[in-house]
């Protein structure tokens, strides 16, 4: 009985060590680097409207997506921007602040545009590791999407009619 015992503790005790080892060393070792979303731009061209989101280290995946309304996140309230549709674009895994809690993020915050398709533009949310921005549009825009590097970016692209033809 008295060997079942001694067993059992030093059984415990060698689980307790290894554990203990494994904690540290992911503890010691550094957290992986954080893609930071510096920068965000906005331009009209002929046939379509484009925003580019800047990143510093490597681009996280994106997602667009159509949505009813567009909303802060963290705190839900709604963001002022006027339009019938609205297009969210998430960057996941990202952050628009450093290690100490500065803001990287240089773009515009919120601003109305009075491009062709693209009505205005707002950063909604830096939260959790999720980077967030709202599009609104009047009607239903019809977009695509790229990655660009070297220096990593997202590209939208917003069609619209061909606004350059002249009249001739």
């Amino acid at each position: 009985m008295y060997t079942r015992h001694c067993l059992m503790a030093i059984t415990a005790s060698a689980l307790l060590l290894v554990g203990t080892a494994a904690s540290t060393s992911a503890a010691a070792s550094p957290a992986p680097s954080t893609s930071l979303v510096v920068n965000a731009r906005i331009a009209g061209h002929c046939s379509f409207d484009r925003v580019v989101i800047d990143v510093k280290g490597k681009l996280p995946p994106t997602t667009v997506t159509r949505v009813k309304e567009l909303r802060y996140d963290g705190s839900g309230k709604k963001v002022p921007l006027a339009g019938k549709h609205f297009l969210e674009i998430k960057l996941s895994p990202a952050a628009a602040h450093n290690n100490a809690g500065r803001n990287v993020y240089k773009g515009p915050r919120l601003i109305k545009l009075n491009l062709p398709k693209l009505k205005g533009f707002a950063l909604t949310g830096d939260f959790e590791g999720v980077v967030t921005f709202g599009a609104a549009f009047d009607s239903k825009p019809s977009y695509t999407t790229k990655q660009l590097h070297r220096p990593e970016r997202f590209v939208l692209d917003i069609a619209h009619r061909n606004t350059c033809l002249s009249s001739h």
